[in-house]
């Protein structure tokens, strides 16, 4: 069994903000457009596949959570929809960047 975790099928997320971390990768503030929210133990270290509107895709994995906003909770991101992320790109597809949509590899 692998250490890897994955979040529910459905899920889609919109990117309302993308900047680059200080030390490295990038943070990434999600909205979830549709779906149930997922548990934010599931989102730690959970691949995922970025889209552009140009049909570009970037696999991304979930390194930790920004604090930019506080702390993240499932009560928070159940009732705001709303998840700060901190990922390191998988592959040369990105740089992630605003109105990308992430779901769940």
């Amino acid at each position: 069994m692998s250490g890897e975790t994955t979040t529910g099928r459905g899920q889609v997320f919109r990117v309302l903000d993308a900047m680059d971390a200080p030390h490295s990768g990038r943070i990434l503030r999600l909205r979830l457009e549709s779906g149930e929210p997922p548990s934010i133990k599931s989102l730690k270290g959970a691949h995922m596949v970025a889209r552009s509107p140009e049909g570009e895709e970037c696999r991304i994995r979930v390194e930790g959570f920004a604090l930019i906003g506080g702390r993240p909770s499932n009560d928070r991101l159940a009732r705001t929809g709303r998840v700060d992320l901190h990922i390191a790109e998988m592959d040369d597809g990105g740089p992630v960047g605003l109105r990308w949509e992430v779901t769940p590899a």
